[in-house]
């Protein structure tokens, strides 16, 4: 079973260092999402269709709305991952265009060779966060140098501002943007995707090709995706039990909602509280 070493969270975004061995389920994420191999086996994500190796050598770079999964293999040792989620408006801080890292196309390449800068600086976010969960102003500079390190080297950053200027135009259908934002704001699981087919106005396949052209993944994936932002959100800041939260976001059993957590997290949402809360 996957174990959350640390976990810090902030107006950055998540910073997870996760020890792995347990496969996640196809997903994505509405951030910047890099994932940085620590420590243990050298091993692989699936983005898109392709496999990509996660080494010491090679970062796996995954854009927003990006669909992709972990397999484990149980013939190989665990794996120490330093996994990066970070917010768009974090990032403009630095660079107005870097508002992109949210955007498909933000990475060229989701594979690719880290440099010893980049190694270095995984090595010391790491260490630290393990040495002083508390230190968050000093996790968050060192998130800083090494997502500068990393955009860097291997996204076009030069050409943002302009490719800004053009996302509202590329940003898909209008009815799919609506409905879109209906999902949302649907914070419990009664919807099906046959109703938001019919408030797009759209037959269910019509509807199903159209998002996923739009938004870069199917709905189903796209709901998954809001609601595990939703129970991340609940669980690092609300005080209320897993019971309470699981009937919040309309599961009908606790253990299916943790079973649901941990397929997209690697690690329940009980066990992400706590260590969440050595950063405290």
């Amino acid at each position: 079973m996957s174990t959350a070493l640390r976990i810090a969270h902030g107006a950055f975004g998540r910073v997870a260092l996760l020890d792995m061995d347990w496969s996640l389920v196809r997903h994505a994420h509405p951030h910047c999402h890099v994932l940085l191999k620590v420590e243990g086996a050298d091993t692989q994500f699936v983005v898109g269709d392709k496999v990509y190796p996660l080494t010491n050598e090679t970062a796996v770079l995954v854009n927003g709305w990006q669909p992709h999964s972990y397999v484990h293999d149980p013939d190989r040792p665990r794996t120490v991952i330093l996994a990066l989620y970070v917010e768009p408006e974090w990032l403009m801080a630095f660079r107005p265009g870097w508002a992109a890292s949210g955007a498909p196309g933000f990475f060229v390449h989701p594979s690719g060779g880290v440099s010893p800068r980049i190694r270095g600086l995984t090595m010391n976010l790491a260490a630290d966060m393990m040495a002083r969960p508390e230190a968050r102003t000093a996790h968050e500079s060192l998130l800083s140098d090494l997502m500068i390190a990393v955009i860097e080297r291997f996204t076009p950053w030069r050409s943002f501002p302009a490719s800004i200027r053009e996302m509202n135009a590329r940003s898909g259908d209008w009815r799919i943007r609506r409905v879109a934002a209906s999902m949302r704001a649907e914070t419990r699981r009664g919807a099906g995707l046959d109703t938001f087919a019919r408030e797009a106005g759209l037959s269910r396949a019509h509807f199903f090709r159209l998002f996923e052209s739009s938004i870069g993944v199917p709905p189903k994936v796209y709901l998954n995706v809001v609601r595990m932002e939703q129970a991340v959100d609940a669980v690092l800041n609300q005080s209320a039990s897993v019971r309470n939260i699981s009937n919040q976001l309309g599961f009908a059993e606790p253990a299916h909602f943790t079973r649901f957590f941990r397929n997209h997290a690697g690690v329940s949402p009980r066990e992400f509280r706590n260590v969440s809360r050595l950063a405290s």
